[in-house]
């Protein structure tokens, strides 16, 4: 398989060189001893723009070379490599496509990132109701319904946000959606943070490209041996200026952006590809459903899965047979060294990978759960919300209060609990009893919450409405 960006690296690398530039670490030569022997390899390859390395923000050799076999295995028109996450691909997405005063859908589940890129973009967000899942309780889609309904009622709308998949692997079928929204001259943005391996096919959902979105973002480094911040940008079709977007890359990204990291994502895109050539993807799936099914032999666990919506097999959700919630079964799982990607109220969020992972301590996760029954307490039932349509636009200033009397106001800030990033409460959203009852019950089970330090007192910032005046 082809590697011309990390290729170019290692060979530079080879040859030993004398590094009179930045960064300061010149090869790995001055550091740190007591953290030499975990830099040491990857220093050799974190340099900067040197003759035949390329430039991320004007490529034109090995960086523009990777980036077309990047596009090439998409199907995509174009492909770019991200190095501030799919963070800076959800902000480039959104401001290439709305600006002051323009409409937006949005997705209520969407990553906060894409609130931010709407608020940086002076857009106004149209909140899209989602789908819940049965079997998780967690939101999963936007139907055709709800779209074409917010379309009757918001014409001017320039585009819309979708997540695809949710964070827990459930993927809906978009190509009805899609040209609903083409139709009505709606340009698709996917946030498919998590779906970059889907280009593999087989038991995996199809890619947002397949169906027809206009730009797409993954995570690399969620699901594919990349290394965290990299990220990829996809364009397809002519619905979006692609000399917009590689605008606001330049603006939005590092000026010195990490080597390693887009090396990564070259050896990412190969392994992908090498997976498909060799036609290794059978193999993946039997090893995948064989670790589920030695999960599912716990005694006090059980693997839930759904019908309701075709489902990731890198994603595992297991849950508590003898009444934990998912925050203490990952407290138990922590406890012998087995850390899950994020727990819920109901369950625990595994993330497998592409290929070989180390041997699992199943005998050691089910001792440390037959012992798991001090955890058990009283659980408190919370209540699913449906999200408002639009945010509340009446502001006229800021002011602190507590908890029971939040309920009704307009939120000043957003409340994020994290993983998985999703707001709980939004900026400038009608604060709900019911999300004031969840926060309450995740802050004591001390999950975080990205907030202001205010939250830890339990107040938060609202607006000052002329009705409290």
């Amino acid at each position: 398989m082809k590697t011309p960006l990390y290729t170019a690296l290692s060979q530079h690398a080879e040859k030993k060189p004398y590094s009179f530039h930045v960064p300061g670490h010149h090869n790995g030569d001055v550091f740190f001893d007591e953290a030499r022997s975990y830099y040491a390899s990857i220093l050799q390859l974190d340099v900067t723009e040197l003759e035949g390395l390329d430039d991320l923000q004007h490529p034109t050799g090995v960086i523009q070379e990777a980036e077309d076999l990047l596009a090439k295995l998409y199907g995509a028109n174009q492909s770019f490599f991200l190095v501030n996450g799919t963070t800076v691909g959800n902000l480039a997405m959104v401001m290439a496509t709305c600006g002051t005063g323009d409409e937006i859908f949005v997705q209520r589940n969407c990553h906060k990132s894409v609130f931010h890129a709407i608020e940086l973009a002076g857009a106004t967000p149209i909140m899209l109701e989602t789908e819940v899942d049965r079997h998780l309780h967690v939101p999963t889609h936007v139907t055709d319904e709800t779209v074409k309904q917010a379309i009757a009622k918001f014409p001017k709308c320039r585009a819309i946000v979708l997540t695809y998949p949710n964070y827990y692997g459930h993927a809906a079928d978009l190509s009805n959606l899609v040209k609903l929204c083409h139709d009505a001259g709606i340009i698709v943005l996917v946030d498919e943070a998590h779906g970059a391996h889907f280009v593999l096919g087989g038991d995996f959902p199809p890619s947002a490209l397949s169906y027809g979105a206009d730009v797409v973002v993954q995570s690399a480094h969620k699901t594919l041996p990349a290394m965290t911040m990299g990220s990829f940008l996809h364009l397809q079709g002519n619905r979006i200026d692609s000399q917009c977007i590689k605008t606001l890359l330049t603006m939005l990204q590092s000026s010195s952006p990490s080597f390693p990291i887009m090396a990564s994502l070259d050896v990412a895109r190969a392994y992908v590809e090498e997976m498909k050539e060799k036609r290794k993807l059978d193999g993946l799936m039997r090893g995948l459903e064989k670790l589920k099914k030695q999960f599912n032999r716990i005694s006090h666990l059980e693997v839930v899965e759904t019908d309701s919506l075709s489902t990731d097999p890198l994603k595992c959700v297991i849950r508590s047979t003898k009444g934990l919630t998912g925050y203490e079964l990952k407290r138990v799982l922590e406890s012998v060294e087995v850390h899950p990607e994020l727990a819920d109220e109901h369950q625990v969020l595994l993330v497998f990978g592409l290929g070989q992972m180390k041997e699992v301590p199943f005998t050691v996760i089910e001792q440390a759960l037959q012992q798991s029954d001090s955890l058990l307490e009283g659980k408190v039932q919370l209540q699913k919300r449906s999200p408002s349509i639009e945010l509340v636009k009446q502001r006229q200033g800021i002011e602190v209060v507590p908890f029971e009397k939040a309920a009704g106001r307009i939120s000043a800030e957003s409340v994020i609990p994290y993983p998985p990033g999703i707001p709980l409460i939004l900026k400038g959203e009608r604060i709900e009893v019911d999300q004031i009852a969840t926060l309450s019950h995740l802050l004591g089970h001390q999950v975080h919450v990205q907030a202001s330090q205010v939250i830890h007192q339990k107040k938060l910032y609202v607006y000052i409405e002329e009705e409290t005046l």
